[in-house]
This record gives structure tokens, sequence and C-alpha cells, in this order.
């Protein structure tokens, strides 16, 4: 008996053009009940006009949405079982913060008591307890995102749609905020659709990620798949960095894919390795995140395979030390993380080293 939960959202082959323009071109997903999914990819691709058209506020040319089994050609978006958070979270300035959570109640059955518990108990899911009577305009923006998402949870939505919701905030309350919407999601376990360009954070939110390039989903997987396994170089050239060596294709049999890569010499890889090409200048190449390669210090030997390299460039971030270093064998320098453990040195510009890396760590685009 399967696990796995039941379909939220359906798209079947929905398109949609303004005028001329093919704005999404023939999507095909679902979205599954009390999941974190994110629609990510760059300015343009469609991914806030999908969801949207999951909202209501844009129609389709062709194809249908479906929520909870309901084709929601003909049903406003008042009617929805949906409710979105703004990019600009949308604050009414001169009404309270109480007044603003509960502003969807305005036209709700309940006695003025019951909604003053509904508003309170909306305000303390999101850390806001015993701020119902501050002014809106007072608030900080991590305060205004977290009064944006009461006031979208206070009508029970089956689905909250988040349009780029963190985008104002910086990097530190951004991080903070993207853990407290994780846990808010598992404690109200509702869907939450997420849009976003920020690749790291849909890597850390996300239950799974549709990747979008020009109205299309190129990929729809978990965030490990998406990032150790991307189906297309042009994937993997958005999800975090990817170095890439020329290879050449010397045999293909019993599951088994022998390359030569430039500076790595000959490789054997599985076939799940091997991808597409997609996004590719031409020719195969071998891809490989930073982190998968390895200084070998003194009295270090290598995993599957190791090269001498010269440091080229570094990049001191605390934690942790970028490498641009030039393998041997190599035209061009790629990219090398080591995370700064204590007694490891950071090694200067010109030093001559060993780098190692194990085969399964590799991707072939052809």
């Amino acid at each position: 008996m399967s696990s796995e939960k039941p379909v939220m959202i359906e798209f079947r082959d929905v398109h949609k053009y303004y005028g001329d323009y093919h704005a999404l071109r023939g999507i095909n997903a679902t979205i599954r009940a009390g999941e974190f999914f994110s629609l990510l990819g760059p300015s343009g691709c469609g991914k806030t006009t999908l969801l949207r058209t999951i909202a209501g506020f844009e129609g389709i040319s062709s194809g249908a949405v479906m929520i909870g089994g309901e084709d929601m050609a003909d049903v406003p978006a008042n009617q929805r079982p949906t409710n979105m958070v703004f990019q600009s979270y949308a604050i009414f300035p001169h009404l309270t913060v109480a007044e603003n959570v509960g502003f969807g109640l305005r036209k709700d059955p309940r006695s003025k008591a019951e909604k003053a518990k509904a508003v309170e108990d909306a305000l303390g899911m999101v850390g806001l307890t015993g701020y119902g009577a501050r002014a809106a305009h007072a608030l900080s923006g991590g305060q205004r995102q977290r009064v944006a998402l009461a006031r979208a949870l206070i009508l029970k939505p089956k689905v909250l749609l988040l349009d780029e919701p963190l985008s104002a905030l910086d990097k530190k309350m951004r991080e903070q905020m993207q853990v407290e919407l994780i846990k808010l999601q598992r404690q109200v376990g509702i869907t939450f659709i997420l849009v976003t360009h920020d690749q790291e954070e849909a890597l850390v939110m996300s239950d799974r990620i549709a990747v979008m390039f020009e109205g299309q989903i190129a990929q729809l997987a978990d965030p490990e798949t998406l990032y150790r396994r991307p189906a297309s170089r042009k994937v993997a050239d958005f999800i975090g960095t990817m170095n890439f060596l020329p290879a050449k294709i010397l045999s293909e049999a019993g599951g088994k894919v022998e390359v030569e890569a430039q500076g790595f010499g000959k490789i054997t890889l599985n076939d799940d390795q091997v991808m597409s090409a997609e996004g590719s200048a031409g020719g195969a190449t071998v891809g490989f995140r930073p982190e998968t390669l390895t200084i070998l210090f003194d009295g270090q030997t290598g995993s599957d395979f190791e090269s001498e390299a010269v440091v080229e460039e570094v990049v001191y971030y605390g934690d942790m030390t970028y490498y641009d270093i030039k393998i041997k064998g190599c035209d061009t320098a790629v990219r090398l993380s080591m995370r700064n453990v204590f007694g490891r040195p950071v090694l200067d510009i010109g030093t001559k080293t060993r780098v190692a890396w194990s085969a399964g760590a590799l991707v072939l685009f052809r």
C-alpha cells in the first residue's frame, strides 16, 4: 500500500498566451497535499504566471488546472481554496496588526470574540503573540512578512501561495525566515507553493522543486536529486556552482560508460550519471560540484583519483574557502571548496598541491 500523499494540484497541458507571447508551454505536473513545493527559475521563465493560474488571478489559454480533483476553469479567485502572500506583503499601514490579520474575516458569521481569538491564534502561529495592537507601519520587514502569513493562514486555505515573500529581507533575516517557514508549514500541514529565483532558498525549503526555463519545466525532483543529478547541463548551470570539463566518450556497454575527461583521464561512469547536454555549446562534458574535489594535504591519500594542481585564486568565507585551481592537463581553472576545520591551513595563490576526486561524484552531459 503506497504511503504517498494524495494529489492536491494538477496541471494538465497548461498553455498561456499573452498575445503572441507563449508564457506557459504545456505544463504537466502534480503537487501533493501537505507538500512544500517550489517553482524555481530566472526572471521571465513563467513561474509567477503559473502560480497566479493556481490562485485564479490569471486565466489559461488551454489545458486544465485542478485543485483537489476539481477543474478550476469556472471557479473565481475568491472561491478557490487558496490564499497568497505577495512579495510586497500588501499590509495596510493605517490598520493595526490585529486589524490586518483579521481583515479577511469581515464577513465571517462568527462572533467578535471568536474572531479575536482566531486572530490571536494566527499571530501566535507566526510568533507575534501580543503584537495585535501595534501599528502596522511600525513593524520591521520580517514582522510585516509574518503579519502577511498570519492574514493568509487565518482563512485556513488548503494551499498557501508564496510569491517571493523573502526577497525584500536582508540575508540574516531571510535565512531565519526560511527555517521558520519550514516549521510553520509542518505545523499547519497544508500545501505551500513558493516562487523564487534563489536556488539556495529553494534547496533549503522544498520537498520538491520544479526548475523552469522559457515557460517549461526542465526538471521536477527533490533537492538532492536536482543538485547531484541535474537532468541537463542547463539545469546544472542554474542550480549552484558546477565545473565542466571537455570529455570524449570511449565506449558504452553493460550499463557503464567509459569516458576520457580533460585532466581527469579515463573514467568509468554508470548510466544514471549520464544526462542531457541541453544548454551546452556542443560536445560531451563532465560536470562536478566544487565540494567533490578535495585538496590533499601532507600525508593524505586520495580516493579513486588524484592529480597535481596549482592554486590560482583564493576566496575566504570564514567557514569555507573557495579555490580556483589549475589541474594538470586542463585548459582552464576549476572551482574547489574546502571547509575550514581547525588546524587546516588556507593555501596561498601559486601553491602547488594535489587534488582528489571520486568517479561517483561526476555527471556526464552528452
